[in-house]
C-alpha cells in the first residue's frame, strides 16, 4: 500500500492564513481543542482530536482507494467484516457468527443489525456488490481477493472468468457465504483491509462517476461519519450516533488538516491547534527532548522504480549500479534523521518471522550493495551493453519536502558518483504521481510501500505480471510461478522458503527496483491523546477507541 512520505513543501505566509481560515482553525470556536469543553460539565476535556494529515483524500471509493491516506479514512467512517483492535488482530466487526466447512474453503459470515448514514440496513448484498465491484471495474486492490484466496479471483483477473463467478454470495440480508480456492489462515487478517467493506449498490449507481469524490457523494457506517471535506486543506469527522457500537467512540469530532509545511505544522502544535503532528528533519533535533516526542520505526519501505521499458534503465547492470552509487546510510543518517534505517531488500526488518522465530530481512540479508568502484565498473558495462555513452532520465516525485530533499539527494549523488549521469526531478501533487505511475510514465520514480496484512507476501506479490502494484512492466515468469506456489503451500516452512526466494529473483536476479529505506516516523502527540492505535499493517490509524483526558 502507497504510504505517503512526510510532505514538506514551503507556504508563503498568505497561504498559511488561507489554510487555517479555510479548514476552521479558530481561537476561540469549539474546533479548538484548547479551552473547549465538553458537554458533560465543566472542566471535563473536550472529545475533539486535531490531526495533521500528509495529503488530500485522492478518493474515498474502496474499490479504488490505493494508498495510506484514504485507507485510514476508510478505516474510521466505514465498518466490514472485521476490523483490527489494539494488538492489530481482527474481532468481530459486522459479524455476530462466522462458520466454516470442514476444508475450511467456504465460510459463512451472520451480520449484525447495522446501517448506513442514509438510515438503509448494511446487508450481505452490499458485500457481494462491492466485492465484485473491485473485480469488474479492476480495482488497484484486486489482488487482495487472489491472496484471500477467493474461488475464482485469480481467473477473473486473468480474464479467464466473469466477475460475477467470484466466490461470494449473499444467502440472504444477514448471510454472507465465501468460498475459498483452499484453505487460508489469513483469511479473518485480510478482511480487516478497505478493499473489503461494503457498499450500497443503489447508492453508488445514483452517484455515478461522481460516488466518493466528495462528503455528500460516500455513505458511512463507520464509528465515524465525515461532516467535510474541503479538498487540499482537510476533513472533519464527526461520530455516528448511529453506529452500532457508538458507545465505545468517545471522540465527538475529529479535525484532520493538511499540512504539507512542517513549519506550519509545528507552528500549529505549538500555538494548539493540533495535537499530533509529523517532524521533519530539521525539527528533530529541537525536540527530541521534548516529552511528547516519539520515533516510531514502520514496516514500510521507500525505495525507486524503473520504467523497465525503458532503452537504458531496461539494463540490469544500469540498475545494479545505480542501486550502489547512493549512501543509503547518509540519506537516513543525515538526510532524514527521523528514525528511518538504510533498506537493502524488499521486506524491512523487525516484523516478519519464519516459523522458526527468525528474522526475514537477517535469514536473506542484503542485495546489491558494494564500493562507487564496483558501482562505477557496472555502469561502465550497462552503458556499452546500451550503446550510449551517457544518461539523463527524470524521476517522478511528490511535491513534498521530504521527497525533493530524498530526491535532490539522490541527483546528487548519482551524478557525482557515475560519470555521464543526469537526473531531473518532476515534483507533482501526491495523487498525479500515482496517476504517473500507473500510466508508466516514468523513468524514475520515487515510491513508498507498506505491508497491508502481516505476511511477508504482501511486499513480494506485488511484482507479479499485470499486477496493479507492479507500475513499471517488470516481469519475471519464474517469479510469478513462485508467487502461485506460495500461495497454495500450506507447509509453513517452506513456504517461507519460497517467500525468501521471491525476493531473491526480484533483487539478486534482476534488480528490479532500489530499495533506499524503511520509513520512520519522528511525532509529538500530546499525551492526553489515549487510546488513539497506530497499526503496522493496512489502514495506518483507528480513532475509535481514542479519547482526550486533561
Amino acid at each position: 500500500m502507497e504510504r505517503k512520505i512526510r510532505a514538506q513543501a514551503l507556504l508563503l505566509l498568505m497561504a498559511f492564513v488561507l489554510m487555517l481560515s479555510g479548514c476552521n482553525f479558530s481561537s476561540s470556536g469549539s474546533d479548538n481543542s484548547e479551552g473547549a469543553k465538553a458537554d458533560g460539565g465543566e472542566g471535563e476535556a473536550s472529545q475533539v482530536l486535531n490531526i495533521s494529515a500528509t495529503a488530500d483524500i485522492p478518493t474515498l471509493d474502496s474499490t479504488k482507494a490505493h494508498d495510506g491516506v484514504a485507507f485510514t479514512v476508510l478505516n474510521n467512517v466505514n465498518e466490514g467484516l472485521y476490523r483490527q483492535d489494539e494488538n492489530h488482530q481482527p474481532i468481530e466487526a459486522l459479524v455476530t457468527d462466522h462458520t466454516e466447512n470442514e476444508d475450511q474453503t467456504v465460510h459463512t459470515f451472520t451480520l449484525r443489525d447495522s446501517k448506513w448514514s442514509n438510515g438503509e440496513p448494511v446487508t450481505a448484498q452490499d458485500f457481494e456488490y462491492a466485492w465484485k465491484r473491485v473485480m469488474k471495474d479492476a480495482s488497484p486492490y484486486n489482488f487482495m481477493f487472489v491472496t484471500a484466496s477467493i474461488k475464482n479471483a485469480e481467473a477473473i483477473m486473468n480474464g479467464e472468468a466473469d466477475a460475477d463467478e467470484l466466490g461470494v454470495k449473499a444467502i440472504d440480508e444477514k448471510t454472507l457465504e465465501v468460498t475459498l480456492e483452499s484453505a487460508n489462515p489469513l483469511l479473518e487478517s485480510l478482511l480487516t483491509f478497505p478493499t473489503f467493506l461494503p457498499q450500497n449498490q443503489k447508492f453508488v449507481e445514483e452517484q455515478g462517476d461522481q460516488y466518493a469524490l466528495e462528503a455528500e457523494n460516500i455513505l458511512f457506517n463507520g464509528p465515524f461519519t465525515l461532516t467535510d471535506w474541503t479538498h487540499e486543506q482537510g476533513w472533519n469527522y464527526a461520530k455516528n450516533e448511529d453506529y452500532w457500537d457508538a458507545e465505545s467512540v468517545k471522540l465527538d469530532k475529529i479535525n484532520a488538516f493538511v499540512v504539507k509545511d512542517p513549519t506550519t505544522g509545528v507552528n500549529l502544535y505549538e500555538t494548539n491547534k493540533v495535537d499530533r503532528i509529523d517532524l521533519s528533519s530539521e525539527s528533530v533535533d529541537q525536540y527530541k527532548d521534548d516529552p511528547n516526542f516519539d520515533t516510531i520505526l514502520e514496516p514500510s519501505m521507500i525505495f525507486l522504480r524503473f520504467n523497465h521499458t525503458h532503452p537504458v534503465l531496461g539494463n540490469k547492470n544500469i540498475r545494479q549500479a545505480i542501486n550502489m552509487a547512493i549512501d543509503k546510510e547518509s540519506l537516513t543518517d543525515v538526510i532524514l534523521k527521523d528514525g528511518s534505517t538504510a533498506l537493502n531488500g524488499v521486506v524491512p526488518k523487525g516484523f516478519f518471522q519464519s516459523p522458526e522465530g527468525e528474522d526475514y530481512r537477517d535469514l536473506n540479508g542484503d542485495f546489491n550493495t558494494g564500493s562507487i568502484e564496483d558501482a562505477q565498473k557496472l555502469w561502465e558495462t550497462g552503458l556499452k551493453e546500451a550503446g550510449v555513452s551517457d544518461l539523463t532520465v527524470s524521476i517522478n516525485i511528490s511535491d513534498s519536502d521530504d521527497h525533493k530533499k530524498v530526491a535532490e539527494y539522490l541527483q546528487a549523488q548519482l551524478e557525482d558518483n557515475l560519470p555521464g549521469f543526469k537526473l531531473e526531478i518532476k515534483a507533482v501533487p501526491f495523487a498525479q504521481r500515482l496517476e504517473i505511475e500507473k500510466a508508466i510514465e516514468y523513468d524514475l520514480s520515487l515510491s513508498s510501500w507498506g505491508p497491508d496484512y502481516s505476511d511477508p507476501m504482501t511486499y513480494l506479490d506485488m511484482w507479479v505480471e499485470g499486477g496493479s502494484a507492479n507500475r513499471m512492466k517488470y516481469h519475471n515468469p519464474k517469479l510469478d510461478e513462485l508467487v502461485a506456489q506460495a500461495r497454495v503451500e500450506t507447509d509453513l516452512s517452506k513456504r517461507f522458503e519460497m517467500l525468501l526466494d521471491i525476493e531473491k529473483i526480484l533483487l539478486e536476479e534482476d534488480a528490479a527496483i532500489v530499495p533506499l529505506y524503511q520509513d520512520g516516523t519522528s511525532i509529538l502527540m500530546r499525551d492526553k491523546i489515549k487510546g488513539l492505535i497506530v497499526h503496522p499493517t493496512g489502514a495506518s490509524h483507528t480513532y475509535k477507541w481514542a479519547s482526550i483526558e486533561e
